[in-house]
């Protein structure tokens, strides 16, 4: 029995995890699962220091668990995307029709003030390039994240936010990045995910160790003819998470048990 999918190794299924009991002495990782299982220890086992973690996409929901494991295990914490306006009500801000998981704002609090607790660099967006909707580009502008006005939608991370987050970024020796900091698939609202991207790649062409994972991260470093860049994209965003998280995956188990 070969187990060469890391995509599922997250998921309990008779594919991944059952049937290979059936082989006690007969089965091994696939090529693919042991590169992945490598490159995810070299990030959080073998680091090179500073250590800065990417974590984007629309909600907290889904990310807690990885976000808390991380403050254990990195210098810096970057927060962008959708869930950062949901940072920004934790903070007392004004974010107008921005997404927002209203019943996670006090947990937004607390994970800020778990990270001032382990001394990690949290760094949150600081300015949102707003619009009145996806589909109108007439009225796109740049506020503060604690006050966009009532009637605009946060779409993306504005330039001041892109510069700091680039500065941490090319000073890091480990990378890793999963999720967007905005609505990258409209053209209007790309930047910031566009200069993360460039600015992974720029750290990793000076000698660091770049892993990202998840389906919009890859398809971002797709668009901008950027997947060459990084050390590697791993084909699994849920089950990167995990590992992170220090979870034992089921597909994983199932071999080395």
């Amino acid at each position: 029995y070969i187990n060469d999918a890391f995509g599922a190794a997250h998921r309990s299924h008779a594919s991944t995890a059952i049937i290979a009991k059936f082989f006690p002495k007969k089965k091994y990782f696939g090529l693919l699962l042991a590169k992945e299982i490598a490159f995810l220890e070299q990030a959080i086992i073998n680091t090179n220091r500073p250590f800065t973690a990417i974590i984007g996409g629309a909600k907290i929901t889904g990310k807690i668990d990885v976000i808390t494991a991380l403050f254990n295990k990195v210098d810096n914490l970057i927060i962008g995307g959708g869930m950062g306006y949901t940072f920004a009500k934790a903070m007392g801000g004004e974010i107008g029709r921005s997404l927002v998981e209203k019943e996670k704002v006090f947990l937004a609090k607390k994970l800020i003030a778990k990270a001032k607790e382990k001394n990690v660099n949290l760094l949150l967006p600081t300015d949102s390039l707003n619009s009145m909707s996806l589909r109108d580009f007439s009225n796109i502008n740049t506020s503060s994240i604690l006050s966009i006005d009532k009637s605009y939608m946060g779409l993306d991370i504005g330039r001041e936010s892109i510069d700091k987050f680039v500065n941490i970024i090319t000073s890091s020796k480990t990378i890793i990045w999963n999720g967007p900091m905005g609505v990258f698939e409209i053209k209007q609202f790309e930047n910031g995910t566009k200069e993360i991207a460039k600015a992974i790649c720029l750290a990793t062409k000076k000698g660091s160790f770049s892993l990202v994972g998840g389906g919009d991260s890859v398809a971002s470093l797709k668009k901008f003819n950027l997947e060459n860049g990084v050390s590697y994209i791993s084909t699994g965003g849920g089950a990167m998470l995990e590992y992170l998280e220090g979870k034992k995956l089921p597909g994983i188990s199932a071999i080395m048990d």
